[in-house]
């Protein structure tokens, strides 16, 4: 596997630039290396994020044969998406999102119509904010199925409409939660951040796996985030008093699946999916 995202050409591809505090980084980093000690490390928490990719790809390697049961092990591992998604899961109601997957997924290859794609996907779905979780599903699909191309894209990490995510955290600026952010959340800014952050790390001396740390390192900046705030954010998701590491974990989807293949995937009636032969993180 590269050791690093390779470089993504896309016609016009609009590339906003992008102010991040250094020291901000640096203690988000620290906090990262340090927290994950007493949890495997930061090692293995890359291969959990590996594991989570491969099971996309497999799920989704023809994504007009998608199955349900194998559609759910992914939402379970999307911590925005899992808790709201189960309407959609019921047989009747699956065959249409099954389509709407394999219509985000075609011709995945152009980068230059991301924008147009991920729109298309959420556009499916009832335009209110009960189902603004349809954005990161089309992110997180698009990202695990191709990790390379695609960098993690979903509200947490920038939301537009709300200026709020990990690029207001690391902003670099006096009075930051005064200032309007002008970028867009579109496919160019979240892949120069994951450019900008990429040398960041390796300028750490982080050189395998880069993509796999910059995520890591950035579910870890918002996981501080919500540590600070005290779990008012996702509130559902995130509220229990754990350290910061279980809130990047959880962010990440990497506690998705729990004891003997059990889920957090929060069906209508809620039943417990349970998940054969998956552990991100025993």
């Amino acid at each position: 596997m590269p050791s690093a995202p390779r470089a993504v050409e896309a016609a016009n591809l609009e590339r906003p630039r992008l102010e991040l505090s250094g020291p901000k980084l640096a203690l988000a980093l620290e906090r990262l290396v340090t927290g994950t000690e007493e949890h495997g490390g930061v090692e293995r928490h890359v291969e959990g994020l590996q594991l989570k990719s491969a099971v996309f790809r497999q799920a989704l390697e023809r994504p007009e044969a998608l199955e349900l049961a194998a559609f759910k092990t992914l939402c379970a591992l999307i911590a925005t998406v899992r808790r709201r998604v189960g309407p959609y899961l019921a047989p009747d109601r699956f065959p249409a999102l099954r389509a709407n997957v394999a219509r985000l997924l075609e011709g995945r290859e152009n980068t230059a119509t991301t924008d147009e794609r991920v729109a298309a996907f959420c556009s499916a779905f009832p335009a209110d904010r009960e189902h603004r979780w349809a954005h990161d599903l089309a992110g997180e699909i698009l990202h695990n199925v191709d990790p390379e191309r695609y960098p993690l894209m979903c509200r947490w990490v920038w939301d537009g409409e709300t200026n709020t995510g990990v690029i207001r955290e690391i902003w670099h600026a006096e009075n930051v939660d005064q200032v309007t952010i002008e970028v867009p959340a579109r496919y160019g800014t979240y892949l120069v951040l994951r450019e900008e952050l990429s040398q960041y790390v390796a300028a750490n001396g982080v050189f395998r796996d880069v993509m796999y740390y910059v995520d890591l390192l950035t579910a870890q900046v918002y996981a501080d985030y919500i540590g600070e705030q005290g779990g008012t954010y996702l509130r559902a998701d995130f509220s229990s008093p754990e350290d910061p590491v279980r809130h990047t974990q959880r962010l990440l989807g990497l506690d998705g699946i729990k004891a003997r293949g059990r889920t957090r995937l929060k069906a209508p009636d809620g039943e417990a999916f349970v998940v054969e032969n998956v552990k991100l993180l025993d």
